[in-house]
């Protein structure tokens, strides 16, 4: 049996090149509409990477690995999509010597094009991708992809010593067709005298091959081939899996050899230069979950004798960090299962922030830091705001359009989706608000209450919808941000927390992040008993309105869900009803 002529891992575009060389060959024909289909690469490396089992032989791309990875080859990046940077034209197919080549997945010219007007020129999309802000330790993938790489390495030395005829076969084909002159040819001399322990150094070029990269700042710029806009948008998170290039000609070349640099975007090129933003041309796209994120996912279903367990266990630690407060516990956990599954009009259907009150300086400095633990060990993605006037007054909270760089210069609340907001007012101070604070002011009364956030684009401003659950801890109910619970805080003790092992932690990780998801019904019996009851609470207190009622709902929903329920009973109902109750004792 022939084995593959080309190795997906170490050498993708051999494998890009052989498909394409196929499909020009079954169509006999100027390969001018290639662009728009894959011709059978797309199919080939999910075949590899999923059916093969392949994908855990990838590398993830992280400040961490970055220097070991050979340049063209196969990586992981995974990231949230912060600016889109609209598209780029590119040779993508041209003619040399009589024989049909493709750019496609690459950045320089494998071949010499020279004159020829045998050209055809496509298009790609470009994303700035970063890590998904405010993304918790255990969530991260860098650990990880440390111990794949080396493993990698080591498995593909190997492979390369043993199947030097097969995997090899190609590059050398593409070598002796190789202009002598080439970019591609420069490169590959230089990587022969330069060995892997000195990537960082400098090259002949002047330029650093593989740059050092900050680890709180790894950008990767990802060129998108073959996929409907809809596909993907600003803020999702995504693993990109594709070619990985540092292509120094790019930037460097001046005697116009490389055409493909040529056809670059000039204002892009110098904004995102290759020495500072790795290039991914994505092979393969898939939209990642808050479940995606749980890398030891237990391999569980959401069945409700097994739900209520974890549920138990997890309200016992939130009691134990909230000082024995049984109350804020059971109102934390519905607030950690709220998500936007709906927007009518103007409302986004399932949010629950909530504001714990009756904080002093010293019960923050306690329980505050404790809370804030505890959310960032339960949830993926988490931030924290200290608010101020100040801060306020200083910070940039909107992305804002910067049109000398053509960028998104992101701001605080762009965040993904599921993304948890802490905001602490313990310190707010009277003061004055300048027109930057006014604007930060509306920015979270918008995010507090519509779940969307302004952008700027300096000639306009448009709204984006958002997802993020936000918890206020302040002394008093928060004037600045209302939010639609607010519930006095009851610390009974300050007990020891103990520690919680790995495997608890992640199956209340997972319980957080499946139930929220789950679908959710009411019954036509249970309607009636629903609006009933709303009608004899209208009648006994001419106060409530449509916002308690629809508040009253998600709750039913949550508290359904939070026991692996995905239709509301009269048990739950009752359960929201007395919660509700023993609330608005407290705040009487």
């Amino acid at each position: 049996m022939v084995g593959r002529q080309y190795d997906c891992l170490a050498n993708p575009l051999g494998a890009v090149r052989f498909t394409f060389d196929k499909a020009v060959a079954a169509a006999g024909s100027d390969p001018a509409s290639f662009d728009r289909k894959d011709w059978g690469v797309s199919e080939i490396f999910r075949e590899f990477l999923f059916d093969n089992d392949g994908l855990n032989q990838v590398p993830m791309l992280t400040p961490s690995t970055v220097k070991w990875i050979q340049p063209n080859s196969l990586v992981r990046f995974r990231g949230m999509i912060q600016d889109m940077l609209g598209n780029e034209f590119y040779v993508g197919a041209y003619k040399n010597e009589g024989t049909w080549n493709t750019n496609k997945f690459s950045d320089v010219s494998q071949f010499s094009m020279g004159p020829s007007p045998d050209i055809r020129i496509w298009e790609r999309r470009l994303l700035y991708c970063v890590p998904v802000p405010g993304q918790n330790p255990w969530a991260d993938s860098t650990s990880e992809a440390v111990i794949t790489m080396h493993a990698t390495s080591a498995n593909r030395e190997k492979r390369h010593r043993e199947a030097f005829s097969v995997s090899e076969e190609v590059e050398m084909q593409d070598s002796v067709n190789e202009m002598p002159n080439s970019p591609r040819a420069k490169k590959m001399r230089e990587n022969e005298s330069l060995p892997m322990d000195n990537m960082t150094e400098e090259t002949g070029c002047g330029t650093s091959m593989v740059p050092v990269f900050d680890r709180t700042n790894f950008p990767c710029l990802v060129k998108i081939y073959d996929s409907p806009e809809s596909d993907l948008k600003l803020n999702d998170v995504f693993e990109f899996i594709g070619v990985l290039t540092f292509e120094t000609d790019v930037k460097d070349d001046k005697n116009g050899e490389n055409e493909v640099a040529n056809c670059f975007d000039e204002e892009e090129s110098v904004s995102l230069p290759p020495s500072k933003v790795p290039r991914l041309h994505c092979l393969v796209h898939r939209k990642l979950s808050l479940n995606d994120m749980i890398f030891s996912l237990p391999a569980l279903e959401p069945k409700p004798e097994l739900v209520k367990g974890i549920r138990e266990s997890l309200l016992q630690h939130l009691t134990l960090v909230l000082g024995g407060d049984e109350l804020a516990a059971h109102f934390i956990l519905l607030h950690l299962l709220s998500k936007v599954h709906a927007r009518v009009d103007s409302v986004a259907v399932g949010k629950l922030s909530l504001n714990l009150t009756s904080f002093d300086k010293s019960s923050i400095s306690v329980f505050g830091n404790r809370i804030n633990d505890a959310v960032k060990n339960l949830l993926p993605f988490t931030h924290s705001i200290p608010l101020t006037v100040e801060y306020l007054n200083t910070a940039a909270l909107a992305p804002v359009k910067d049109y000398q760089t053509n960028r998104l210069v992101p701001g605080a609340l762009q965040c993904a989706e599921g993304t948890h907001l802490t905001i602490d007012e313990l310190h707010l101070q009277s003061g004055t608000l300048n027109s930057n604070g006014i604007e930060n002011t509306e920015l979270l009364k918008d995010l507090m209450e519509f779940q969307k956030v302004e952008y700027d684009f300096k000639f306009y401003k448009m709204k984006m919808d958002a997802d993020v659950q936000i918890l206020i801890l302040s002394e008093r109910k928060s004037n600045i941000l209302p939010a639609d619970l607010v519930l006095p805080f009851h610390p009974s003790s300050v007990g020891s927390l103990g520690v919680v092992d790995e495997q608890t932690l992640n199956a209340w990780r997972w319980y957080l992040t499946t139930l929220r998801s789950l679908p959710h019904s009411i019954g036509t019996e249970m309607q009636k008993v629903v609006e009933d009851d709303m009608v004899a609470a209208r009648q006994a207190d001419r106060s409530l309105g449509t916002e308690d009622f629809n508040r009253w709902l998600t709750m039913g929903r949550l508290m359904s869900l939070s026991l692996g329920e995905t239709c509301l009973s009269h048990e739950h109902w009752q359960m929201v009803k007395e919660l509700e109750r023993l609330r608005k004792e407290r705040l009487q």
